[in-house]
């Protein structure tokens, strides 16, 4: 795994912030407190989410006074391209998240849970897998040195993936326990069902089943008997019933015959009426139509037709002749009524545009007396402006003047300011320098007074005897002694540079005042200018207004002597008009009265059609009657016939045969009912006998299942705890494989970066205690090494650890970067030596990134590439900058 890119929003002591980073050795660098290793826990942060934060909280996370947070990281694993990103806000008094994405190059991961767990799928370890084997975090360089052995051995066991072996040992055990007890279970089982079965067949059950279908048989024969016995009975019921249910119906169809007779008797009557009536109707439409001639003749009698009984086509062609000369008469009317309108509209629009031409040279001369108005106010606004140009000129020259005793000409204090900023900041730096080396200087004196307590030598960590050795602390203290005065000194010349700053501030200011004022007076100057141009064109305005005033009041009498020459027009044509109107009316009249001689001689005509029509209904009438006559005659011949058949002797003997036919069929069912109750309770008998006998073989079945159970459970059980032993032993197999291979890479590393003659070896047995021996075979335990052999000591067996994770078990593992935060704590001048030849030797041996968090410059020379951290200390946020390794800078000068 290599991380490519970190990307921070709010996160703690960084605001905004945005670092990549390269393959090879990158050395973090800056102060203490400068937020270096910050940068680390929001990659562990990204990683693995709260599972990386230990006891806090997420609302330790977002930076104080924001309300959200966000990391992002870019990294690649496997030649393969990620990206995780962790957004988090405030609800309340709580801080949650709210976005959590892992992009991958097949899929997107959303959720915290998940993409934890991807994580820990991609680089095969947890959080604390990542802290005990890449990560390690400032304070915890001595973790594995301390822990006990049982400690070490879990940690690195779990990083190996040997604790799942013991897992499934134990999974063994618990299922070879289970299998015993389920085995156990089923013998029981097995010894209760052989106890049935023996029960079961001591009852001589097929014996008793054959008895029982003897008997069946018996009982079914005596039924069949009584059910054929039935069956006569049934046939000679059903023909009794036949001829009574045939005299029923002769009876019924009788009746119907008489109701039929009697209905066709009425239609008859019914039918002949209705020519009655429809002669009498005949008679009343010939009077009718009568009457409409009569009519017809009186409507002709006032019209001038040529004819004096005209037919219905020279009726026609008179309609039609008026009707052409009423089209005429309404096309003049049209036209006359259009002229009528279309004056009245243009007398109307002559007298508006009339007004509209007065109100319009209203208007103009309201407007011309209003520009009158504003040439005034103009020219008196130039007179201010002229007088405001004078002031500024004298404004400006005054600016100017407090230029006269200071330092700087006109023009330079923005110059003059930045360089002063600059050397502030320059102080600034040089304070946190000197600050940060006090902080060291005080943990030295610290950490000497107490090994000198314990009875140790405050530079090795050895323990001493009648020797105070204070020679080195004395020495810090004098140095510790110096940084401060240098402190004060330097604070000093940032109190007097801060005076000079104020000066500074306030020439800028009087730059910036002139500035303003220039500015000022050239916007004036133009301002006066237009409104010189905008007063010329005022007045050029307000006599244009004027003689459009006069032209409108000149054109507005014509259109009024136009309108009274229109409406003379109009009041001709509204007498034509009335002429019309009268002609029409009289050809309308005319119309109505021919339209209605012609309704009359249709109504005429329709009385003729009707009348024949009657005629026809009539003669229809007859036709049916005569029809319903030979039916009436063909139904009481019927009625004759079946009255005839009618047998009463017959029905009494169908009577008789019914009820004895009735009588015996219910004797019959009470005994059949009795005999098949019988049969089903033998029946049931038979049922049990067989449901026992099933049942015995279902035991005897059940029985030989269970023992075949039995036999592969008891199978199960050795083959579980055969493997229980197998997973036992591989584990100690692999455990012993991994010990002497990490104690080879250990030596290895130890001997790389380790200078001193002093020790021979490490030893690490089976259980993972070490062990260091020294030249003269001398073994010692780990914690009676100096503090800086111990922690160089430690950071070699992280190495070691991380040396043998890349190796891996079956084959090379991709792996996350080497981090490294503050190792160089308690660390002497030499033993940083060692660690830079450490760090040197891990990027030799083929680690892909490195990233060293220090406060030390010794350690800079290692890096392929730098970064730098500081704090502003007004805003309390670190910000980051790219720097330039000594060896790259020395070769940029070269």
């Amino acid at each position: 795994m290599r991380v490519d890119r970190v990307q921070l929003l709010n996160f703690k002591c960084y605001g905004d912030a945005d670092l990549t980073l390269e393959r090879g050795v990158t050395v973090v660098h800056g102060v203490n407190g400068s937020g270096k290793s910050t940068l680390l826990e929001a990659v562990f942060f990204a990683l693995y989410g709260s599972k990386a934060l230990d006891d806090r909280t997420l609302d330790d996370v977002i930076t104080t006074g924001e309300e959200e947070a966000a990391v992002e990281l870019w990294f690649t694993h496997d030649d393969r391209e990620y990206h995780v990103e962790r957004r988090l806000k405030l609800r309340g008094d709580r801080a949650a998240t709210t976005k959590c994405v892992l992009e991958t190059p097949t899929a997107t991961i959303e959720g915290a849970r998940d993409v934890r767990r991807r994580v820990t799928e991609l680089l095969r370890m947890d959080a604390e897998a990542f802290v005990n084997c890449a990560y390690v975090r400032q304070g915890e360089v001595n973790k594995l040195i301390h822990a006990s052995p049982s400690d070490r051995q879990d940690m690195i066991d779990d990083l190996l993936q040997l604790g799942a072996l013991e897992d499934y040992r134990e999974r063994a055990s618990e299922a070879r326990l289970g299998v015993k007890t389920v085995l156990d279970g089923q013998r029981e089982v097995l010894e209760d069902l052989e106890k049935q079965v023996a029960e079961k067949e001591a009852q001589d059950l097929h014996d008793r089943l054959n008895d029982l279908e003897s008997r069946r048989a018996e009982l079914t024969e005596e039924i069949d008997n009584y059910e054929a016995q039935r069956e006569q009975a049934e046939e000679t019921l059903e023909t009794a019933r036949e001829v009574l249910e045939r005299h029923e119906e002769t009876r019924e169809e009788i009746a119907d015959l008489e109701t039929e007779i009697e209905e066709l008797r009425a239609k008859i009557e019914e039918t002949e009426r209705d020519r009655e009536d429809a002669s009498d109707e005949i008679g009343e439409r010939r009077e009718r139509r009568e009457a409409l001639a009569d009519e017809r003749a009186d409507l002709l009698a006032d019209i001038d037709l040529e004819a004096a009984d005209p037919d219905e086509a020279d009726v026609r062609d008179r309609i039609a002749a008026l009707e052409a000369r009423d089209e005429d008469l309404g096309d003049e009317l049209q036209e006359v009524t259009v002229t009528i309108e279309t004056g009245t509209e243009e007398v109307e629009r002559l007298r508006e545009a009339a007004d509209d031409l007065e109100a319009e040279a209203e208007s103009a001369r309201e407007e011309a007396a209003e520009l009158a108005e504003r040439i005034a106010a103009d020219e008196e606004a130039i007179a201010d402006r002229e007088a405001k140009l004078d002031a500024l000129a004298d404004d400006i020259e005054a600016a100017r003047d407090r230029f006269d005793d200071a330092p700087i000409a006109f023009g330079e204090a923005e110059a003059h300011l930045a360089d002063l900023e600059a050397d502030r900041e320059e102080l600034t730096a040089a304070i946190n320098d000197v600050t940060a080396d006090i902080r060291a200087a005080e943990n030295a004196i610290e950490e000497g007074e107490r090994l000198l307590e314990e009875g140790k030598c405050p530079e090795c960590g050895q323990p001493v005897a009648d020797s105070p050795h204070v020679d080195v602390l004395e020495d810090k203290r004098t140095e510790l002694a110096d940084l401060e005065d240098r402190r004060e000194e330097l604070a000093a010349e940032r109190d007097a540079l801060d005076e000079r700053l104020e000066r500074a501030e306030a020439l800028c200011e009087a730059e910036r005042e002139v500035e303003r004022l220039e500015d000022n007076r050239e916007n004036v100057s133009q301002l006066l200018a237009e409104k010189r141009e905008a007063l010329t064109d005022r007045r050029d305005q307000r006599d244009a207004l004027c003689e459009e005033a006069d032209d409108l009041e000149a054109e507005a009498e014509e259109k009024r002597a136009a309108a009274e020459e229109r409406e003379a027009e109009v009041a001709d044509a509204r007498s034509v008009l009335g002429e019309l109107n009268t002609e029409r009316g009289e050809i309308k009249a005319e119309i109505e009265t021919l339209e209605r001689a012609a309704e009359v001689a249709d109504e005429r005509a329709a009385l003729a059609d009707e009348i024949e029509r009657l005629r026809e209904r009539r003669q229809d009438w007859a036709e049916i009657n005569e029809e319903r006559r030979e039916t009436l005659s063909e139904k009481r011949d019927r009625k004759r016939e079946l009255e005839s058949e009618f047998d009463e002797g017959r029905v009494e003997t169908a009577r008789e045969d019914e009820e004895k036919a009735a009588a015996y069929i219910e004797r019959v069912d009470e005994k059949l009912e009795a005999l098949e109750a019988d049969r089903d309770a033998v029946q049931g008998q038979i049922g049990g006998v067989e449901e026992k006998l099933e049942a015995l073989e279902r035991l005897r079945e059940r029985r030989e299942r269970l023992e075949e159970r039995c036999d592969r459970l008891e199978s199960l059980y050795e083959e579980a705890e055969a493997l229980q032993t197998t997973y036992g032993e591989l584990r100690t197999e692999l455990r012993q494989r991994n010990v002497e291979t990490l104690e080879r890479l250990l030596n290895e590393t130890f001997d790389l970066v380790y200078q001193n003659d002093s020790y021979a070896a490490i030893d690490l047995d089976g259980d993972y205690r070490l062990t260091v021996y020294q030249k003269d075979g001398e073994p010692l335990e780990p914690e009676q090494l100096s503090g800086g052999e111990r922690a160089l000591f430690n950071l070699s067996l992280r190495c070691a650890i991380y040396r043998l994770l890349a190796e891996g078990v079956e084959g090379t593992a991709p792996m996350p970067p080497l981090i490294l935060d503050e190792p160089t704590v308690f660390l002497d001048s030499g033993h940083v030596t060692q660690l830079v030849s450490l760090v040197e030797s891990m990027r030799d041996l083929g680690v892909e990134q490195i990233v060293v968090v220090s406060h030390d410059e010794e350690l800079v020379g290692a890096a392929d590439s730098l970064v730098r951290v500081e704090k502003d200390a007004t805003s309390n946020r670190s910000r980051l900058e790219r720097g330039e390794p000594p060896e790259s800078a020395l070769l940029a000068s070269d």
